[in-house]
């Protein structure tokens, strides 16, 4: 691609959005030095199975769900975010190093749950300074190339997990991957406050308040969200399926690779679709995307085939994960979008812990193929529900009967 054309497609793009995305990817290159090695440590190295590894996934997104509905509510209601993103990043940057020291799995849960509690930190109000630093209508674009840089450091992290782990071993891998994690910290302090907020508005938002006043669409969208999340296994039983089927650890590390560029080349692509056709067609394909991955991930058993949906696991991801910010970001209030955003990753990061020990759960005491007709039926029921989103204004009062009625029947 020509440097003109280059400039073109990232053009509407605000500082922070650069500066920010380059913290993801370094960032993103420390945590993917650990992160795809931690489900085969945990069965290879400690002997725990993969209800542990469903365990210890579920519980560190939870961990971080619950911090990021507060961390976005407070930021709101101080009208800051840089200080949230600066000691999220800071805290999971100093924890990762601690795996080397782990020993049987629950120390892992434990630094785990801990360095996602960083993520949580950092997550609403990064998602909110994103949206505040580019105009609306290159949103979706803003998200995907944060996205992308994310997949880019992501891609560099498991390619050198992939290179060092046969040199080094697990543990000097986790050490090694302080660096690059120290180095986002530093860059971080080149962000700027926009402070984008609603003129004359009161300085003090009741947290209450806050959830009460995020719309009904939205409150349905997070609803329909957390279901698919209750069923969406994630990449870590991805790569326990490559070792189910002989796999070694380090062509499970490749396939890992092959997935995360999938998503980066996809990323940008997918929230500018977002931007011209909208959010929901995008999602719908998204969602549907992943019901066919989980059927076929039921019959696969070849290298071949399995490497096949590892790449188009990569796309469906790039599909659902900054289209979705995207989403949230347009049906949020301009006041309450750090906090709405919160809720959002909240409500999912909850359903992931139940969905990880379900997933696990049904891995181990019955087959792998019930994980993935367990994540069918999910991704089914959700996109069914997804249809009762709407995604115009004048759309909105059905979307709230319907989500009404299901407050009324709760």
């Amino acid at each position: 691609m020509s440097t003109d054309k280059q400039i073109k497609l990232l053009s509407g793009l605000g500082r922070n959005v650069f500066i920010l995305g380059m913290v993801s990817l370094l960032t993103d290159l420390s945590s993917q030095m650990v992160f795809p090695l931690i489900p085969l440590f945990l069965t290879g190295v400690l002997g725990a199975g993969a209800c542990a590894v469903g365990i210890v996934e579920g519980a560190a997104e939870a961990a971080a769900s619950l911090i990021k509905v507060f961390s976005g509510y407070w930021s709101d209601r101080i009208k800051k975010r840089k200080p949230f993103i600066l000691f999220g990043y800071s805290l999971s940057s100093v924890t990762k190093p601690l795996f080397a020291f782990a020993n049987v799995w629950f120390f892992v849960l434990f630094i785990r749950v801990i360095e996602r509690i960083g993520k949580g930190l950092r997550t609403a109000p990064r998602d909110a300074l994103v949206a505040e630093s580019c105009g609306e209508s290159v949103r979706g674009k803003a998200y995907g190339f944060h996205r992308a840089m994310d997949g880019i450091g992501s891609v560099l992290g498991a390619a050198a997990a992939f290179i060092l782990l046969p040199v080094l071993g697990y543990r000097n891998v986790f050490l090694f991957a302080f660096i690059p994690g120290a180095i986002a910290v530093f860059v971080i302090l080149f962000v700027k406050e926009k402070n984008k907020f609603p003129v004359n508005e009161a300085k003090e938002i009741p947290l209450k308040a806050s959830f009460v006043e995020l719309p009904a669409n939205l409150k349905l969208f997070i609803l329909v969200s957390s279901i698919f999340t209750l069923g969406h296994f994630g990449y870590a039983f991805l790569l326990l399926k490559a070792v189910n089927i002989g796999l070694t650890d380090k062509s499970a590390i490749f396939l890992y690779v092959l997935f995360y560029a999938a998503y980066t080349i996809s990323a940008v692509p997918a929230g500018m679709l977002s931007d011209k056709i909208g959010r929901k067609p995008v999602l719908a394909a998204g969602y549907l995307l992943f019901a066919t991955i989980s059927c076929g991930l039921i019959f696969t058993s070849t290298m071949n085939s399995l490497l096949l949906f590892f790449v188009v696991y990569g796309v469906f991801y790039a599909m659902i994960d900054g289209v979705q910010r995207a989403f949230v970001a347009d049906l949020a209030p301009g006041r309450l979008k750090a906090t709405a955003l919160g809720m959002f990753h909240m409500a999912i990061g909850l359903a992931a812990l139940p969905g990880g020990f379900v997933a696990g759960l049904l891995w181990d005491k019955i087959n792998p193929r019930a994980t993935f007709i367990y994540g069918l039926c999910l991704s089914v029921i959700s996109l069914l529900l997804f249809m009762f989103v709407k995604k115009n204004e004048e759309d909105m009062t059905s979307a709230g009967d319907f989500a009404e009625g299901l407050e009324d029947e709760v």
